[in-house]
């Protein structure tokens, strides 16, 4: 991978992880301000936008990237040698600083205050499982379509978080960049502080988990 390309890359991933945040953040805020206090009617105005970005920015930049977006995307790929160590802490930072700004941007576009900490509380046993099955199940989708249909990879994953917005008590974060943005966003899709390591440490678990199932699951066509 030449320099050029790298840089190529972590822009590609910096910029679809930021406009993954400004949708999931921007379409909570619009959500919840136009469902007059029906947090089911603001749940879905937050999910069917989150699940049509994701096949948007895989579309056009899987093609860059690989369209990551997520840490443990890019970790998962790296057990598996589809990409170097150096090049996935690069892409974990480009991700965690594009999910930053694109929560400032939604904050910018709603005239909300640009610098705020989540109060929401998303804490226990059942919000930790919900993120190890939320993330299991992306990176078993992500490996299958890679294994059997690449080209549906976009419109799977942009359906499975669609469907896992509301099979998960979490509302499917799936996502340690994406949770460690949201917990920068004192609005409906925003996640305390204090409850984000163990968000993240689920969702690692998960990926690990999911890995490990797809080699066994798709080994490698020979010949």
């Amino acid at each position: 991978m030449t320099e050029e390309s790298l840089t190529r890359r972590l822009a590609a991933e910096a910029l679809g992880t930021a406009f993954l945040l400004a949708t999931v953040v921007g379409s909570g805020v619009m959500g919840e301000r136009l469902a007059g206090g029906n947090v089911a009617l603001a749940l879905l105005g937050n999910t069917l936008p989150t699940g049509a970005i994701l096949v948007v920015l895989i579309l056009i930049l899987g093609p860059v990237s690989g369209a990551h977006f997520n840490p443990a995307v890019s970790a998962a790929f790296a057990v598996r040698g589809a990409i170097g160590r150096q090049a996935v802490v690069l892409y974990v930072v480009a991700q965690v600083l594009g999910g930053v700004a694109g929560v400032w941007v939604a904050h910018l576009m709603f005239e909300l205050p640009l610098l705020q900490l989540a109060g929401k509380t998303r804490f226990g046993p059942a919000q930790w499982l919900s993120e190890f099955v939320a993330t299991f199940g992306l990176l078993l989708t992500i490996f299958g379509c890679v294994a059997r249909a690449p080209q549906a990879i976009a419109y799977a994953v942009g359906l499975y978080i669609t469907a896992a917005y509301w099979f998960t008590a979490s509302t499917s974060f799936a996502n340690p960049a994406v949770t460690l943005a949201r917990s920068l966003s004192d609005t409906f899709a925003g996640i305390a502080p204090a409850d984000v390591l163990p968000f993240i440490a689920a969702q690692m678990a998960a990926a690990a988990a999911a890995a490990a199932l797809a080699r066994w699951l798709w080994p490698p066509r020979l010949g």
